[in-house]
């Protein structure tokens, strides 16, 4: 019997040297996406100095990247259909640098705002487009670890970004605009790599998606199967009406249950509570009684945790499944916030009680970053029928931006509004609510091809009891 690519082998193919090289751009990408985003809560206090603006101002400033992200994620799904994943990416890269550079010279502090809208459309393009080129690259049994590369990555922006901005080493301008570097070298990696076969069978170029394939895996690969069974499916939608593609498409309603499940995923990884510590941590502290350096310590400690819960969770995605992963991790995020509340709204959380806080949030960083976090991109890369992919991921990034701008603009007010022991209850009480979302209604991808997945949307067999069993083998002959 002929086996197609997704049966060579549980652990996968051997990887290549061009599929390590797109597991780097990916790296690149979700490195920019951390440090950009980051980079701004330090820096912050020397823009505040040098440009003498007030509080409103400032969130202006933290927020326009968030805005520029919506922006980005938006325009990228319909560049990305039209011009195809590679050089959409490539227009991502230059991008990046064109927004680095912009807010890094920027001469007021609405210059500055406006070159991180600009950067934002980058960040929010590259989590549209970077994760959908590289799951649609590699094969099923490497996905989820290749795409969660640069979720990985993020954390590691993230650990520099706070590092930066803990040390106060550099001016805002070089900090902001070392990001142009990066930027150069995903640009130059992409020049290396070619467009998703996926695209290119869509577009009539079968011969070029083979080339693409006999580039990409080893030798011993079953090409064949794996371009026959993209072909089957691309060949099954040529019937589709345009009414059934792209935005539109969105609407149909066998495709219904994949949007609510991204979607539904993307705002509980805000909910969640991540961005109420990376971004307002160090604020909530020293408005609790903590030192600035003390608190400056601890968010560089966050970092670091965040990035092992990372290292943890993409060595474990893959074996022990992403519904799995959630599952087990959630409750663990939602005990240590709700213990952080009780801590807060009871009056213990004086210098006593120091080691004690820390500990909660560094735990709930681990339980968060390992678990929950890590299904925001990689399941808008694989959940879409390729129909519906861009507009797909498109609206998945959108969501979950525009959560995070949300939560960034509000976050504060709530603390003044219901108390800090409270809004950490209340943070609480929404992973309890994305543990119940992820039980009933996310199936569990993990080994699944994006084309099984897809088949299981189409026969309207998408809950989380209709991927108990294994992917079933090809028929003889394939």
């Amino acid at each position: 019997m002929t086996t197609t690519a997704e049966d060579q082998g549980t652990s996968g193919p051997t990887m290549t040297g061009r599929m390590l090289v797109v597991a780097l751009v990916s790296a690149v990408s979700g490195f920019l996406y951390g440090y950009d985003t980051g980079i701004i809560s330090g820096a912050l206090l020397q823009i505040s100095d040098e440009f003498d603006i007030g509080h409103g101002l400032e969130q202006v400033i933290a927020a326009s990247i968030l805005l520029g992200a919506v922006i980005g994620a938006l325009s990228g799904s319909v560049l990305s259909e039209r011009a195809g994943r590679h050089r959409t990416i490539l227009v991502i890269a230059v991008v990046f640098v064109l927004g680095t550079l912009a807010a890094a010279l920027a001469p007021s502090p609405w210059a500055l705002a406006g070159g991180r809208v600009l950067l934002g459309v980058a960040v929010g393009g590259a989590t549209q487009t970077v994760p959908m080129y590289v799951a649609e690259l590699a094969p099923a049994a490497r996905r989820g670890r290749l795409v969660l590369c640069f979720q990985l990555a993020i954390g590691v922006g993230i650990v520099v970004a706070t590092i930066v901005g803990a040390t106060e080493a550099l001016d805002w301008r070089i900090a902001i605009g070392a990001a142009a570097v990066p930027a150069l070298v995903m640009g130059v990696l992409m020049l290396l790599l070619p467009e998703s076969p996926r695209w290119l069978v869509r577009q009539d170029r079968s011969d070029d998606a083979r080339a693409v394939l006999e580039r990409l895996r080893p030798a011993s690969y079953d090409v064949d199967g794996e371009l026959a069974e993209i072909a089957d499916l691309d060949e099954q939608e040529r019937g589709v009406r345009d009414d059934r593609r792209g935005w539109r498409g969105l609407r149909q309603r066998w495709v219904r249950p994949a949007l609510v499940v991204g979607c539904g995923i993307a705002v509980f990884t805000q909910l969640s509570g991540i961005e109420m510590i990376i971004y307002y941590s160090p604020t909530i502290l020293t408005d609790n009684g903590f030192s600035t350096s003390t608190a400056l310590q601890v968010s560089v400690a966050l970092g670091f945790a965040y990035l092992v819960a990372q290292l943890v969770g993409l060595a474990l995605v893959d074996r022990v499944g992403r519904r799995r992963l959630a599952l087990v991790t959630i409750p663990g995020a939602a005990l240590a916030l709700g213990t952080l509340g009780t801590v807060f709204a009871t009056g213990h959380s004086g210098r006593g009680s120091t080691p004690f806080i820390i500990a909660c949030l560094v735990v709930f960083m681990l339980f968060t970053a390992g678990g929950l976090q890590l299904m925001g991109w990689l399941t808008g890369s694989e959940i879409y029928p390729l129909a519906v992919r861009s507009a797909g991921t498109a609206a998945q990034s959108a969501v979950l931006w525009s959560t995070n701008l949300l939560i960034t603009l509000t976050l504060l007010s709530t603390i003044e509004l219901l108390g800090v022991g409270q809004t950490f209850w209340l943070y609480a009480a929404f992973n309890v609510a994305a543990f119940v979302f992820v039980w009933r209604l996310m199936p569990e991808l993990t080994g699944r091809s994006l084309e099984n997945i897809e088949s299981h949307l189409a026969d309207g067999e998408f809950s989380p009891a209709d991927f108990e069993e294994p992917e079933p083998e090809p028929a003889p002959g394939r």
